[in-house]
């Protein structure tokens, strides 16, 4: 299985190191904000433990973050709540109802290019500013199964390995159509893929021994 030093919910983790300094890039936009308190952020398929890591939704009143998952959670902030939504179907919010939509290595996770389009639009619609950040499908270490090009292999040999070893955050999973249904569950990006789905965006590049690790789109007003 994973090792500590790459198991993303280890606080010292590398995976945590990254997430770090690209929320101080984050920290950056956020501070020139021009809104009314307090800034409103959805964060896309977020959690709680995330923002409080960042040290970010502690004793700020400044802000209230709103998750959005499939399935709602407790939580502990009172500027922080948890709500049952679909990242493909954002219509329930009104045009520019956020200051921030944020998502952090989310709209991966999303089976088909069309679900991630669907996503793309709702966020750039729903939010006055957006922050989308997503590995790069051309990074050679697959950052979900930690397998050096994982992500290039055909889809059944994928599935193979899903199935019967396990890797990285995975367990062996036993079941073949769960396996299946996993792998058909992500599909990385590459940067030209995330400019086509914010064309009006800019690109923050997180580079890693001379390789781009991970792709964020980001429109903030001022920026």
């Amino acid at each position: 299985m994973i090792s500590k030093k790459l198991n993303p919910r280890n606080q010292t983790s590398i995976n945590q190191k990254f997430r770090e300094k690209r929320f101080k890039f984050f920290l950056s936009l956020f501070e020139n904000i021009k809104s009314d308190k307090p800034v409103r952020i959805l964060d896309i398929g977020g959690e709680e433990s995330y923002w409080e890591r960042m040290n970010f939704v502690q004793n700020n009143e400044d802000v209230h973050i709103t998750l959005l998952n499939l399935t709602q959670v407790p939580t502990k902030y009172p500027n922080l709540v948890s709500i049952k939504g679909d990242a493909c179907d954002l219509s329930e919010f009104k045009d520019k109802e956020f200051d921030i939509v944020f998502s952090n290595s989310v709209i991966e996770h999303l089976y088909t290019k069309e679900n991630q389009q669907k996503m793309a639009n709702d966020a750039i619609r729903i939010g006055k500013n957006y922050y989308v950040q997503t590995p790069n499908y051309y990074f050679p270490i697959e950052p979900h199964w930690i397998f050096p090009g994982f992500q290039f292999l055909p889809f059944n040999t994928r599935v193979f390995l899903t199935h019967h070893f396990a890797l990285g955050n995975f367990s062996k999973i036993t079941n073949k159509n769960e396996a299946r249904r996993l792998v058909s569950e992500i599909s990385l990006l590459t940067e030209k893929e995330m400019k086509a789905l914010f064309p009006g965006g800019k690109v923050y590049r997180e580079i890693f021994m001379g390789f781009k690790k991970s792709v964020a789109m980001y429109q903030f007003t001022g920026n």
